[in-house]
């Protein structure tokens, strides 16, 4: 069973990889991903299919609005993990 708080760290990972213009900023949980970061649609897209092929979930595209801060898309993935 995967930890939260490796979720966050392979999570922030991927949006450092996703978006390199971000390193040196500090992502927290309660970091706004499209205001905060300036990530637009397009890079959020991108990395929302990168988190998914990381974690083997599925996170419906209609939730894809709902997903603010960083803690909200982890609690998806976490969501969606099965459980031990």
């Amino acid at each position: 069973m995967i930890s939260r708080e490796e979720i966050l760290s392979r999570t922030k990972e991927i949006i450092y990889e996703s978006a390199p213009e971000l390193e040196g900023m500090e992502l927290t949980e309660d970091t706004v991903i499209n205001t905060d970061t300036g990530i637009d649609s397009m890079g959020f897209t991108l990395i929302i299919c990168r988190l998914e092929a990381a974690f083997d979930v599925r996170i419906p595209s209609r939730q894809w609005t709902k997903l603010y801060s960083l803690k909200d898309v982890v609690d998806a993935i976490e969501k969606r993990l099965p459980k031990a």
